[in-house]
């Protein structure tokens, strides 16, 4: 038999490369000996989420498209490299796949591998596609989407599945009590997680140390775990402080699957992986899409959760006495039991707990599950 070596292209941002290494480590589940190759950007985040595997990283000299006409001459030098780069890496190892992680690093391994006659696919997690994931759309044998909405953003004929978004087996596996332990929390009072991404979310960090102590005036029995990234740790451990109210601030963790299955509800962002992450746990959830993207593809991801019964959202106005106020009236709706149990039953129903392993099984020429 021949060996298995699966490509994968993207990278940048935890977006892009955590749902790709949960495919990369189902692809190792039914193929053990399976090589895995990751095209990436440079960037240091890259690395960092590579390094404790196994899998081949080869940066990249692509770059963003620049909105100045002055620098596309640098951008198309380093176009021309990468994807010359990845044609003779493809020419050589012949891998059976190449599944497109979405942004730009994206780009030359997918065109490479569609001249070659390298099966392709594209993971599109987000309710709007990026404009790179529009691009390659016409190079992909398969485009994998979270969620059926995004169909109609590609052109009639493309192949689309609605597969969901792949995270990792942690989440599935997760168990609340470890999680409270973990973070030495309270095993019997209700639980509000509030996080930013990996590197926090100052705008929301302003927000609940603004409203938290008025929200446990009425509701004591409450505890809060605010994640608040490296930034803003001290800051916000200062403004409780001054408050007189209680809360466990941690600045990053590793154990987000813990995390979020401690939680009875959760306040966040609307990035398409921690939608997922939500729905496979199924917790109720206040959304604040990220306010600065011009397309708004935050806004559409929480929308499908907010249509199914699943969220609540809240805009970020990035102000936090404009937006203090509807965030903690969304806060008095989930600290009604009835209403975090309808809206995390709606949650679980929306998961696609497979999605990895049926990505995989598709890069490895077989039918998903």
């Amino acid at each position: 038999m021949a060996a298995v070596h699966i490509v994968f292209a993207g990278g940048g941002t935890g977006g892009h490369l955590f749902p790709g290494l949960a495919v990369a480590r189902a692809v190792r589940q039914h193929a053990p000996q399976a090589s895995v190759t990751f095209f990436t950007t440079n960037r240091d985040l890259d690395r960092q989420l590579l390094s404790p595997t196994d899998f081949a990283r080869l940066p990249q000299r692509v770059q963003p498209f620049p909105a100045r006409p002055w620098s596309w001459p640098t951008f198309l030098l380093a176009w021309r490299a990468s994807l010359r780069a990845a044609r003779e890496f493809l020419r050589e190892h012949q891998p059976q796949a190449v599944l497109g992680l979405g942004g730009y690093a994206a780009g030359p391994p997918v065109i490479a591998a569609r001249r070659l006659g390298i099966r392709t696919a594209i993971l599109n997690p987000d309710a709007l596609p990026g404009r790179a994931n529009r691009r390659l759309a016409q190079e992909a044998d398969l485009v994998v989407l979270q969620w059926d909405c995004s169909r109609s953003h590609f052109p009639v004929g493309t192949h689309c599945q609605t597969l969901g978004c792949p995270i990792r087996p942690d989440f599935a596996q997760a168990d609340g009590r470890a999680g409270r332990q973990h973070f030495d929390l309270e095993p019997d009072r209700p639980l509000l997680l509030v996080t930013g991404a990996s590197q926090g979310a100052r705008n929301i960090n302003q927000i609940i140390t603004r409203i938290w102590p008025s929200f446990l005036s009425t509701h004591p029995e409450w505890q809060l775990l605010h994640l608040t990234g490296p930034a803003d740790e001290a800051t916000s451990r200062a403004a409780y402080g001054t408050a007189g109210v209680p809360a466990q601030v941690v600045p990053f963790t590793h154990e987000m699957h813990l995390a979020l299955a401690a939680a009875d509800a959760v306040v966040s962002r609307a990035g398409a992986s921690t939608l997922a992450e939500l729905a496979i746990l199924g917790k109720p959830a206040i959304l604040l899409p990220y306010p600065y993207h011009r397309d708004r593809h935050q806004h559409a991801n929480a929308q499908v959760l907010v249509d199914a019964g699943a969220a609540l959202l809240v805009e970020d106005r990035c102000d936090a006495q404009k937006t203090g106020g509807p965030l903690l009236a969304a806060l008095e709706l989930l600290a009604d039991t009835n209403t975090r149990g309808n809206m995390a039953a709606a949650a679980r129903a929306g998961a696609r707990p497979n999605a990895a392993q049926d990505v995989a099984a598709w890069l490895l020429g077989q039918s998903p599950e």
